[in-house]
């Protein structure tokens, strides 16, 4: 089998790495990467999978252990459905013909009563799950609506960013994020990526992808307001790579843990936090642990 001339992924930082983009640079394949926040881009087969359990909890609802029974049914049903991308059902994209139409109970009778019970109780079946699918797309489509705006952007369009970068990566302990920033910028729209993502004009000095989905992105009503910076710190994957500048304070917990208070760098004094001196040693074994 050769190597595929395309391969969509997240911005994970094995699929950023050096080393992945020139193994498939030689090999001859592209590599797309999503944009910031948003796992829907490749999210193709959790998809296909969540459609292939709501198939199967339609048909096993009630005898939920007898779902392998079904498996070949939901196998069916997906390879003769149509497919959006292919234009045409995945049978007919394998085999190059139309699939073979399932024989209804009522069209040729048969001489033989339990075949005749045998494809009445498959067309019942298959009556009640075309129904309970259209009401598992409207129950599905419904609830996606409830978080969905109707955005309109033009470029050079002012917008506030939303991100939450506040993932510690050297952290054991995670921060208070209720008051930090929700929107950054606003920064200015210089590109449109397709339908739904935009390039904007961010600081020289971020080190973050510059395109982002429209859900990402709120209009801002004036240009001229007082712009939320990026924090310094935030690194490609969106996650805030600190380092110890000092520690305040040495202390020993109620269970005999050694905990130090440290102060980070660039960022406030309030921000410093106690940390375990065991998992501190490990990850900044540079670091000396001593106090002011």
């Amino acid at each position: 089998m050769g190597s595929p001339l395309l391969i969509v992924s997240d911005r994970d930082k094995i699929f950023l790495s050096h080393f992945w983009s020139e193994l498939f640079k030689l090999v001859g394949t592209r590599l797309k990467f999503s944009t910031a926040y948003h796992p829907q881009t490749d999210g193709q087969t959790e998809v296909v999978n969540r459609c292939l359990e709501t198939y199967l909890r339609c048909l096993t609802g009630s005898k939920p252990k007898q779902w392998p029974k079904w498996l070949s049914w939901t196998e069916f049903w997906f390879n003769t459905n149509y497919n959006s991308s292919l234009k045409l059902t995945p049978f007919k994209a394998l085999y190059g013909r139309d699939p073979p139409h399932l024989l209804k109970g009522t069209t040729i009778p048969s001489t033989v009563e339990e075949v005749n019970l045998m494809t009445y109780d498959r067309d019942q079946m298959l009556h009640d799950l075309k129904e309970n699918l259209v009401t598992a797309q409207n129950q599905m489509k419904k609830y996606a609506d409830q978080s969905r705006r109707a955005v309109s952007l033009a470029i050079g369009d002012w917008v506030y960013l939303k991100l939450k970068p506040y993932r510690l990566r050297s952290l054991a302990r995670k921060r208070n994020e209720k008051l930090s920033p929700r929107f950054y910028g606003p920064y200015q729209i210089t590109k449109q990526i397709g339908v739904v993502a935009f390039q904007l004009a961010l600081p020289p000095e971020s080190k973050i992808h510059p395109v982002f989905h429209v859900s990402l992105l709120k209009k801002a009503l004036s240009p001229s307001a007082t712009p939320q910076p990026l924090p310094p710190m935030l690194s490609e994957e969106l996650e805030l790579q600190v380092t110890p500048a000092a520690v305040k304070v040495v202390r020993n917990t109620a269970h005999g843990i050694a905990e130090v208070l440290i102060q980070w760098t660039d960022l406030p004094e309030f921000e410093a936090t106690w940390e375990p001196v065991e998992p501190i040693m490990k990850q900044f074994p540079s670091f000396t642990l001593r106090t002011r």
